[in-house]
Formats: C-alpha cells, sequence, structure tokens
C-alpha cells in the first residue's frame, strides 16, 4: 500500500468537479455533434443523456474500490496480480494517458491551423503549448487543478448558443423517439468519447481530500457535463440540417459565425483562444497521471520523466500531419478510452470486490 499523500499536496475535494468537467470538454465540444449524429440522428441527445446516466455507476465504482482508505489504481494492481505484473499493467496506463493527451493536444493544433493561422508551422504551436504544459505540470497537482479552476470563467460562453438558437428550427427535432433502443445505445456508444477525462480519477483520487464525503461533487461534475452537451447537441440539430452537419467538421466555430457584436467582428477567434484555457488543463492532466505512474512504478522521478514524456509528445505530434492520420487516431481513441471506461473499470471493480471478500472471508 502506497504511502499516505500528506496534507499541503491534497486538494479540497469539491475540486474534482472542476478536475471532471475541464477534461470532458477539451476539443470535443468543437466538433462532437456530426460524430454522435450517425445512429441516432435527431434522437442523439436522448443517447447523450443515456450515456451520461450510466457512468455515474461508473464513479460509483470508482469511488467504491479506491475509498476506505484512499488509494490508486495502482495499489489495486499490486493487490490483485502481486507487485510484478502489478506494476507492469500499471505501466501500461502510462500508455493510455499519454495517447489521451496526444489526441487532445493534436485536436487543438489542428483547429488552430485551419481557423486562425493556416501557415503556422505544426512545430512552432506545439512548441509553445509544451513549455506551457510544461510549466504547469512541474508545478504539481496542485497547480494542475487550480489551472482546471479556469474552466468555470468559459461557463457563461455557453449562453452565446441563444443566438443559433434564434436563427433554429424546432421541427428539426422531430419526430421524437423515432429510433428503436437498440439504435439509441449505438448512438451512446458513438457519444462516449465526450465524456472521457473522469478515468483520471483513477490515479489522484488519493490527493482528494475525504473523498467519501465528496463523492457529490464527482457526480454533480458529470450532471453538468451532460447538461451541456445536451443542450448544445439540441440547438445544433434546431440550426443544422442533418445531411449538412454530417459534412460540417466544427459545427460550434460554425454557428458562432453569426454571433455579432460591436466589440468582436469574428466571434469564431474568441472561442477557439478562450478555449485554450480548457486545453492546458485537459492534456495536463494525462501527462501529470504518466509522471505519477512513472514515479510509483519505476521510481523515476518527475523532473526527469516529464521533459522525457513532452520530448515525446512533441514528436510523436509532428507525426500526425494529414487530416487522415488524425482521423485515425480519433476514432482509435474512441474506441480504446470506451472498452478502457466501460470493460476495464468494471472488470477491476468486480476482482476487487472478490478479493477484498475472499481476504475477510480469510480473516474471520
Amino acid at each position: 500500500m502506497q504511502n499516505q499523500v500528506k496534507e499541503n499536496y491534497t486538494i479540497s475535494g469539491y475540486f474534482v468537479f472542476f478536475l471532471i468537467s475541464v477534461s470532458q470538454a477539451a476539443a470535443n465540444i468543437l466538433n462532437f455533434q456530426s460524430l454522435v449524429l450517425g445512429d441516432a440522428d435527431q434522437d442523439a441527445w436522448i443517447s447523450i443523456i443515456l450515456m451520461g446516466l450510466s457512468l455515474h455507476l461508473i464513479i460509483w465504482m470508482v469511488y467504491k474500490m479506491l475509498g476506505y482508505p484512499a488509494k490508486d489504481v495502482i495499489d489495486l494492481h499490486r493487490t490483485i496480480f502481486g507487485k510484478f505484473i502489478g506494476n507492469a499493467v500499471s505501466l501500461l496506463l502510462v500508455g493510455y494517458y499519454f495517447i489521451m493527451a496526444l489526441f487532445y493536444f493534436r485536436a487543438y493544433i489542428e483547429i488552430i491551423q485551419v481557423w486562425v493561422f493556416p501557415t503556422i508551422r505544426t512545430w512552432a504551436m506545439a512548441g509553445f503549448l509544451i513549455c506551457v504544459i510544461f510549466y504547469v505540470v512541474s508545478g504539481g497537482f496542485r497547480v494542475v487543478a487550480g489551472f482546471s479552476f479556469f474552466y468555470v470563467a468559459l461557463i457563461p460562453i455557453l449562453f452565446l448558443l441563444y443566438f443559433p438558437t434564434r436563427q433554429g428550427n424546432f421541427h428539426n427535432l422531430l419526430p421524437l423517439l423515432n429510433h428503436s433502443f437498440l439504435d439509441l445505445l449505438k448512438g451512446s456508444k458513438s457519444s462516449s468519447f465526450i465524456f472521457f477525462g473522469l478515468e483520471a480519477l483513477l490515479i489522484y483520487f488519493p490527493f482528494l481530500k475525504l473523498p467519501e464525503k465528496n463523492v457529490k461533487w464527482a457526480h454533480f461534475a458529470l450532471l453538468f457535463t451532460t447538461f451541456k452537451y445536451t443542450a448544445i447537441i439540441i440547438v445544433t440539430l434546431m440550426y443544422f440540417s442533418q445531411g449538412l452537419l454530417k459534412h460540417t467538421l466544427w459545427p460550434i466555430l460554425a454557428m458562432s459565425k453569426i454571433i455579432e457584436l460591436s466589440f468582436i467582428a469574428r466571434f469564431e477567434y474568441f472561442y477557439i483562444f478562450m478555449w485554450l484555457m480548457v486545453i492546458i488543463p485537459t492534456v495536463c492532466i494525462p501527462i501529470w497521471c504518466c509522471t505519477r505512474i512513472m514515479k510509483r512504478v519505476t521510481t523515476l522521478k518527475p523532473r526527469l520523466s516529464l521533459p522525457i514524456i513532452l520530448a515525446a509528445l512533441f514528436i510523436v505530434a509532428l507525426t500526425f500531419n494529414e487530416r487522415t492520420k488524425i482521423d485515425a487516431l480519433e476514432k482509435f481513441i474512441h474506441e480504446l478510452g470506451f472498452y478502457f471506461i466501460f470493460a476495464y473499470i468494471p472488470l477491476l471493480f468486480i476482482i476487487t470486490s472478490i478479493a477484498l471478500r475472499s481476504k475477510s472471508n480469510v480473516v474471520k
């Protein structure tokens, strides 16, 4: 069992609301609509609600198996598989969190290149972001958590959906419930990627003060994410026809172009640059998870592992220099994240429950 995290390194339990909320925003919020439309069409908002509700069970599993006393997934691996195999399994998670960070990192750079600076080199933008990420992550988990707090300043931007709503057509949402339950479930699977990010809880759980008393904040974060994406998909379906939406890569940015204010002409630029405050913690959290796992499993200090991981992130990001490669990465991430959340976490919960029950029977 790991040593208890020192209190001066922990954060208040309510910070998990911001950590989960900001992780589930990322670049997905700008282009998720066209990706979730395939199976449920105008009922896609129902699929999102179903997915959001199902994830409350996943959060319950995570808190149940990591609490009493607080521990992380590395401890679970060692308890179930032994130290050697457990550490090997934990090292595989470094790859998972690295790939997640890579996708969010490269997706935002692509948005900058397409919408703002078409001639900017990938290495230049990647280098700038790497410097910011290094500064944040090197400050420790409290700095990463504090940076995620800035997400609350971006919540009012959601009210700007009022403008495309005025030009939308409610009849685009009809007929309601026109798809079978199986189609809705397929739509839920397609929408699962917009909820990725809560799995980092497996690593930073011991850094939460009194997690068993603050589990409500994790559920509030999931409720907020579900409401946010449901509202956005409804407005988008009202604004676009389904045929046009399926061929629109970034619907949020397309809708923001109609917003006209006296002090800003191109509102989509405002969206893109403000979203930098979301992308930075979204990438920093999985990168910090990588350094934490490396420290716990290999005793490699973060001051050594962080530059290595960021150098790898920079180099690998440069290899995704075509839209087809980014699409392939995105599809791979969607499948990997879905099975990680809905297969690996429940399986780990079942094995942990059996192991703890067997241990308690032996003690008796």
